[in-house]
C-alpha cells in the first residue's frame, strides 16, 4: 500500500529525479548504485507506474514521475519536521538528578557548559525504579542510578552508560556512638538497623543494594517508614527514628547529622546515566559526553582494592549499553 512506503524509497526517487543520473544520486545518498536501482524498481512496483525513462545516455522523469515529485517532497519534508520536533535543541531535555549535590548534578552542570544552546532541565525524583517508569512513559528523558537494580523488563526499553562507582557512606545522628569516627568500618554497624529506603517503591534498586551489602554482617535493613519528600522532612523523620541511613559520600550535608564514609570494605554504588531507547537529542549527546569526560578525569570507573560491588552489577558497568 502507498501509505506503507518506506521513506528510503522516496528519498532515492527524489535524488534520481533531481540528479537525473543514477551514479550521482547513489553517491549523494552514500549507497551503492545497484541498491538504489532496486529501490526505484520496488517503488515503481508499489505504485504500479513507471517513474523514469532510461536509456544508455540519459535518465528522464515520466509523466507519472513528474506527478509523484511534489508529493515525495511533501512527504519527506513532513518526516524531517517530525524528526526535528524530537531532536531539535529547542525542546528541553528533562533529567532526573534525584537530589542536589550528587554526581548526577555535576554531570548535568558540565553538559550545560558543553551545550549552551540546549535546555537541560533538572527534575528531582527519589530513585531509579521510579524514574524508569517516568522514562518509559516519556515524562522525563534521562536519569541516574543503579541500572542493574531494575527488572529485566524495564532495562529492555532503556539504554545505560556507566558514570561512577560511588563510595558509600552512612549518615548518623551527631550524637551517635559512631559519629566520633572519621570513617566507619562496615562491621561496626553490626547490630544496627539502617534505613535504606525500604517501603519506597521508587527506590527498590537502592534497598536491594543495601540488602546485598548487609547480608551475613548482622546489619538489618530498617522496615518501611513514611517517605520523606524534601530535605527538611527527611531531617525530621531521621531525628525521630534515630536510625543510621545508608548514603553515598556526596550526600548533601544535613543539620544535626554527620556523614561518615564506610570502609573495610569500601562499598560502591554503581551509577549509570540511563535514557529511553531510541531517544535522539543534542542535549543527550552533551550529557553522555559530560559523563564520559568527568568519569575519565576523576577516575570514577576505576575499582581500587578493598572495595565491594555485587556480581550482578559488574556486567552493567563494563560500558555496554
Amino acid at each position: 500500500m502507498v501509505a506503507d512506503l518506506p521513506p528510503r524509497l522516496l528519498r532515492g526517487f527524489l535524488a534520481v529525479a533531481e540528479e537525473l543520473h543514477f551514479t550521482r544520486a547513489a553517491a549523494r545518498l552514500f549507497t551503492a548504485q545497484q541498491a538504489l536501482s532496486r529501490d526505484i524498481r520496488r517503488l515503481e512496483r508499489e505504485l504500479g507506474a513507471e517513474l523514469f525513462s532510461r536509456s544508455t545516455r540519459q535518465v528522464a522523469l515520466t509523466a507519472d514521475g513528474e506527478r509523484l515529485l511534489p508529493h515525495a517532497r511533501a512527504v519527506l519534508a513532513a518526516y524531517e519536521g517530525l524528526d526535528a520536533a524530537f531532536t531539535d535543541a529547542a525542546r528541553p531535555l528533562l533529567v532526573d538528578v534525584n537530589t542536589d549535590g550528587l554526581v548526577s548534578g555535576r554531570v548535568l552542570a558540565r553538559a550545560r557548559e558543553l551545550a549552551p544552546g540546549c535546555e537541560l532541565m533538572a527534575r528531582y525524583g527519589s530513585g531509579l525504579t521510579g524514574a524508569a517508569a517516568q522514562l518509559a512513559a516519556g515524562r522525563i528523558d534521562a536519569a541516574f542510578g543503579r541500572f542493574a537494580g531494575l527488572p529485566e523488563r524495564a532495562r529492555a526499553g532503556l539504554r545505560a552508560q556507566p558514570v561512577r562507582y560511588e563510595p558509600m557512606a552512612v549518615l548518623l545522628p551527631a550524637d551517635h556512638p559512631l559519629a566520633a569516627r572519621d570513617e566507619v568500618e562496615l562491621d561496626a554497624l553490626a547490630g544496627e538497623t539502617v534505613y535504606a529506603g525500604a517501603g519506597n517503591p521508587a527506590t527498590l534498586e537502592w534497598t536491594d543494594l543495601a540488602a546485598r551489602l548487609f547480608a551475613g554482617r548482622s546489619i538489618a535493613v530498617a522496615p518501611p517508614a513514611p517517605v520523606a519528600v524534601g530535605a527538611e522532612e527527611f531531617r525530621r523523620i531521621m531525628a525521630k527514628s534515630r536510625r543510621p541511613v545508608l548514603a553515598v559520600v556526596d550526600f548533601p550535608a544535613m543539620e544535626g547529622c554527620v556523614l561518615r564514609p564506610l570502609v573495610r570494605p569500601v562499598p560502591l554504588s554503581p551509577v549509570s546515566l540511563v535514557w529511553r531507547r531510541g531517544l535522539r537529542h543534542p542535549a543527550l549527546d552533551a550529557l553522555r559526553a559530560a559523563a564520559a569526560e568527568l568519569a575519565a578525569e576523576g577516575g570514577w570507573l576505576r575499582r581500587a582494592e578493598g572495595t565491594w560491588l555485587p556480581e550482578s552489577d559488574l556486567w552493567h558497568m563494563t560500558g555496554k549499553d
